[in-house]
């Protein structure tokens, strides 16, 4: 829990920074949707309604799909996660958090009946690079044979 006044200090610089980088609308959360609306899947983004705002679902289908960024939600064995030397603490424990918020919010999507895939960005960067479509194609077949609920 975090009661509001943080120990340690991070630099401006850092800061700065990161206040750049984009909680919606990112490169890979577009390519995916992207993708998958060239591929006939329809779909609603960021639905506020459904635990842990997904960035893409259907409702109907119930499926939701998480577009994660690795060093933000601590992806185990990518280098993409490696946590800084400077502020190793601070880091840790907001990537701790993160991954413990999105567990909970999976298994909640879960016990409604929803088929939760997490993409990460790192699985996004290299089928852009090698263009392998099978691993894409399989995930929108996933998708697509759920059937609609009522």
């Amino acid at each position: 829990m975090n009661s509001g006044k943080r120990s340690e200090k991070v630099s401006p610089t850092t800061s700065a920074r990161m206040k750049r980088v984009r909680r919606q609308g990112t490169d890979l959360e577009l390519l995916v949707r992207r993708y998958l609306w060239q591929q006939g899947v329809r779909f609603s983004v960021n639905t506020r309604g459904l635990p842990g705002s997904p960035d893409i679902a259907n409702r109907r289908r119930r499926w939701a799909v998480f577009i994660n960024g690795c060093f933000w939600h601590g992806h185990e064995g990518c280098g993409l996660a490696r946590l800084p030397n400077t502020n190793r603490a601070f880091w840790s424990r907001k990537v701790d958090d993160n991954r413990r918020r999105d567990a909970a919010k999976v298994k909640q999507l879960r016990a409604q009946g929803f088929l939760v895939i997490t993409v990460w960005g790192c699985e996004i960067k290299h089928l852009v690079k090698t263009g392998h479509s099978s691993v894409l194609n399989r995930f929108v077949r996933k998708l697509k044979s759920r059937p609609p609920s009522n």
